[in-house]
C-alpha cells in the first residue's frame, strides 16, 4: 500500500468536489430540470442527488443527505417521481452537466488530452470505493460511465464526492451532531453556506438555527459571538480528520504520482470554472 502525504486525499477532493458542485448553480441544470417538469429548485436537487437510489420516500432522502429539514423533503419526495421518473431525472442531469461544463471550461477544454486523464485517473481511484454503510456512493456506483471523458470525469467526482460524504455522516453522528448543529459549526469555521443560503436550500429557519447554536454553547463548542471555541475547533478538526481516515482507500488505490496528478489537473478545471462565475458570490462565509 502506498503512503500518501498527510492530508493528500483531502486536497484532492477539495478540488474534485467543486467543479462536480458546479452543477446544481448552474443556468443549465435549472433548464434541464425544468423541461421536465422540477421547476422547483429544492425538488430538482432532492430528485437529482436521490435519483440513483430509485422511487424512494422522503425518509430516505432525510436520512441519506442529513443536514436537510424533513419536512422540506417531504414537500418535494416522492411527489417529484410522479413527475418525472428517476431515470428521466438521471438523464437531465447529465444533459445539464454536459451543458454546464462546456459553457464553464470552453469546448477545447473539455475534449483535451488532460480531461481524458483526469477522467481515468479519477475513476482508477474510484475502484477501491467501498459499498457497504455508504448509500449515496453504492447507488451511483451502479450507474453506468459516461462515454464522453468530461461527462466521465464528472461521473467519477460524483462517486469520490459521494464517497466521502456518506463517511462524513458517520464522522458526524459518531461526534453527537445533529444536522443544524453540523451545519452551524461547519459555518462557523468560515467553509459553509451563509446563512441566507442555508435557510434557502437546507429549509431550516433562523430560529432553528439559533437553536441550534445555543445547543453548541452549551457543549462548550460555540462562544458568545457564535465563533467556534478551541474546543469547537478541535472538533471540527477531528470530523476533518476521521472523515479522511474514512476516505483513505481511493487515494491510497491511485497512489501518491497519481494522487498528485488528479489534483494538479482538477485544480486547473476547477479554478477555471471559478473564474467564469460558477457559484454565486455570497454563498459561503459566516454571515
Amino acid at each position: 500500500m502506498t503512503t500518501l502525504p498527510p492530508r493528500a486525499g483531502r486536497r484532492c477532493h477539495n478540488v474534485i468536489n467543486p467543479l462536480h458542485s458546479t452543477l446544481f448553480f448552474s443556468p443549465d441544470y435549472r433548464e434541464e430540470l425544468s423541461r421536465i417538469g422540477l421547476k422547483d429548485w429544492s425538488a430538482a436537487y432532492f430528485a437529482t442527488r436521490a435519483a440513483a437510489l430509485g422511487r424512494v420516500g422522503a425518509g430516505t432522502v432525510t436520512a441519506t443527505f442529513f443536514n436537510f429539514k424533513h419536512d422540506l423533503v417531504a414537500r418535494h419526495i416522492p411527489r417529484a417521481w410522479d413527475i418525472a421518473s428517476p431515470q428521466e431525472v438521471l438523464d437531465a442531469r447529465l444533459r445539464a452537466a454536459d451543458a454546464t461544463l462546456r459553457r464553464l471550461l470552453g469546448a477545447e477544454a473539455v475534449v483535451s488530452p488532460e480531461m481524458a486523464e483526469a477522467a481515468g485517473l479519477a475513476l482508477r481511484a474510484a475502484e477501491a470505493c467501498a459499498r457497504p454503510a455508504r448509500p449515496l456512493y453504492a447507488a451511483h456506483a451502479d450507474l453506468p460511465v459516461p462515454e464522453a471523458p468530461h461527462l466521465a470525469f464528472w461521473h467519477a467526482s460524483t462517486l469520490l464526492r459521494e464517497h466521502r460524504g456518506d463517511g462524513h455522516l458517520m464522522a458526524l453522528t459518531q461526534a453527537g451532531l445533529d444536522p443544524v448543529e453540523a451545519i452551524v459549526s461547519h459555518q462557523a469555521s468560515g467553509r459553509g453556506f451563509t446563512t441566507k443560503w442555508l435557510m434557502a436550500t437546507r429549509g431550516w429557519d433562523e430560529e432553528e438555527l439559533d437553536a441550534g447554536k445555543r445547543r453548541l454553547r452549551e457543549r462548550g463548542l460555540l462562544d458568545a459571538e457564535g465563533e467556534l471555541t478551541e474546543a469547537g475547533t478541535e472538533l471540527r478538526k477531528e470530523l476533518e480528520n476521521e472523515t479522511d481516515r474514512l476516505d483513505t482507500a481511493p487515494y491510497e488505490h491511485l497512489g501518491a504520482a497519481g494522487v498528485a496528478r488528479l489534483t494538479e489537473l482538477a485544480t486547473g478545471f476547477t479554478t477555471a470554472a471559478l473564474e467564469a462565475g460558477a457559484y454565486p458570490v455570497d454563498l459561503f462565509g459566516k454571515g
